[in-house]
């Protein structure tokens, strides 16, 4: 509800200044969907989702034509993974299984699948099944998709073993840090959870570029303070323009407009009818 009074002063303040609330409400959006992304990453990347949505398309076209294509099955049961549409990636890669497919890639994305779906025997067994034909698949992928789904059910010290063995393996993981700093909370060690959130934001400040950018939303979960203190900051900053900055703007803008013998109206106080 605040994010939203936020806004709603934002766009009335713009509109006051610009005098025009369609081209406000415009900017507006273009402005924060700059800020997110070079700040939390909270709305997808347009151009990757477009080119995401248009490769599952193509996916389901070829399998409409020929249902026995076994690698866009695998792809395109990936991006429904990546979409937690998981119960179609189920019935999606079933075939492939059935047919003695047994490459790690394969049923790494069915056992995930079925964890998503709520098949919990089966997809442990096949997270089971890929350490067994690829152990350390991905850099211990496995182990985060385990600690995700237990942590997600309330399986705490499951989801704690496995996502010590993934920090303990992917040392500069600043998301394997948060979920264990949760797993850790659930166990009701909430002190060595706040260590590791620590920890989180530590790798956070040092990892490179590349994977600031990936992890931020991990990190703003592992330091929320940050952006409350922006968002307030954000909030004085926009007190202080409307109480200053406008005021002045709209005196330079009247004189302005009797300068050239036209009268001034304000947009706010306009006859919508008019």
């Amino acid at each position: 509800m605040r994010d939203v009074g936020s806004g709603w002063l934002q766009w009335l303040l713009l509109s006051a200044v610009t005098g025009s609330p369609i081209g406000s409400a415009v900017f507006l959006l273009v402005f924060w969907f700059v800020v997110d992304r070079v700040t939390l990453g909270l709305f997808p990347d347009p151009v990757r989702w477009v080119m995401r949505r248009r490769r599952a398309a193509q996916l389901e076209r070829t399998l409409a034509l020929n249902p026995h294509e076994g690698r866009a099955r695998l792809e395109l049961a990936g991006l429904y993974v990546d979409r937690k549409r998981y119960a179609d990636a189920v019935a999606l890669l079933k075939p492939n299984l059935e047919k003695g497919d047994d490459d790690a890639t394969t049923i790494f994305t069915m056992g995930v699948a079925c964890l998503g779906a709520g098949y919990v025997a089966q997809g442990e067994k096949l997270l089971e099944r890929v350490d067994e034909l690829h152990p350390g698949f991905r850099v211990h992928e496995v182990e985060l998709m385990r600690g995700r789904f237990r942590l997600a059910r309330g399986d705490f010290q499951g989801a704690k073993d496995a996502l010590e063995r993934f920090v303990k393996a992917r040392s500069g993981t600043i998301e394997g840090r948060v979920l264990l700093a949760r797993a850790l909370e659930g166990l009701g060690d909430d002190g060595t959870g706040a260590l590791m959130k620590d920890a989180a934001w530590h790798e956070y400040v040092v990892a490179p570029r590349f994977q600031r950018r990936q992890e931020r939303w991990w990190a703003w979960r592992a330091r929320p303070s940050r952006p409350v203190t922006y968002a307030a900051l954000l909030l004085v900053g926009l007190t202080v323009f409307g109480l200053v900055v406008v005021p002045r703007l709209d005196a330079w803008r009247a004189a302005a407009m009797r300068q050239q013998g036209g009268t001034y109206v304000d947009p706010g106080l306009a006859d919508p009818d008019e």
